[in-house]
């Protein structure tokens, strides 16, 4: 568990700057007039989220702060360092095998040499 999903709603909400507005779009004169549309900012990493899915806004802020911990696992998420590796002597020895199949295909499609 990391430290995003071990703090608790009101936590997390204290770091963040929290905007309402009029979600917008389709929806007709209930979502034209109430402001539950929610903008998190989380102030010291910058990430913003919002959430406009729902008529509710407690159910839009419940939305965005569990895509802001996600925003958050994403950042501390380091990927495993990569393992160079060679290739097979198979797989060496089937390329060179197609570049000479390719090249002998070349060389046909040319213009027989004049002896002149």
């Amino acid at each position: 568990m990391n430290a995003a999903e071990s703090r608790s709603d009101e936590e997390l909400l204290a770091e963040c700057t929290v905007e309402t507005f009029r979600a917008g779009g389709p929806g007709g004169q209930h979502q034209n007039k109430t402001e539950s549309a929610v903008r998190l900012t989380h102030r010291p990493t910058g990430i913003v989220v919002t959430a406009r899915e729902s008529r509710s806004q407690h159910r839009n802020r419940a939305r965005a702060l569990d895509r802001l911990r996600a925003a958050l696992r994403e950042r501390e998420h380091t990927p495993p360092p990569r393992r160079r590796t060679k290739p097979t002597r198979a797989s060496r020895e089937q390329r060179l095998q197609e570049k000479r199949r390719r090249s002998l295909t070349k060389r046909q499609r040319r213009r027989p040499e004049s002896d002149e």
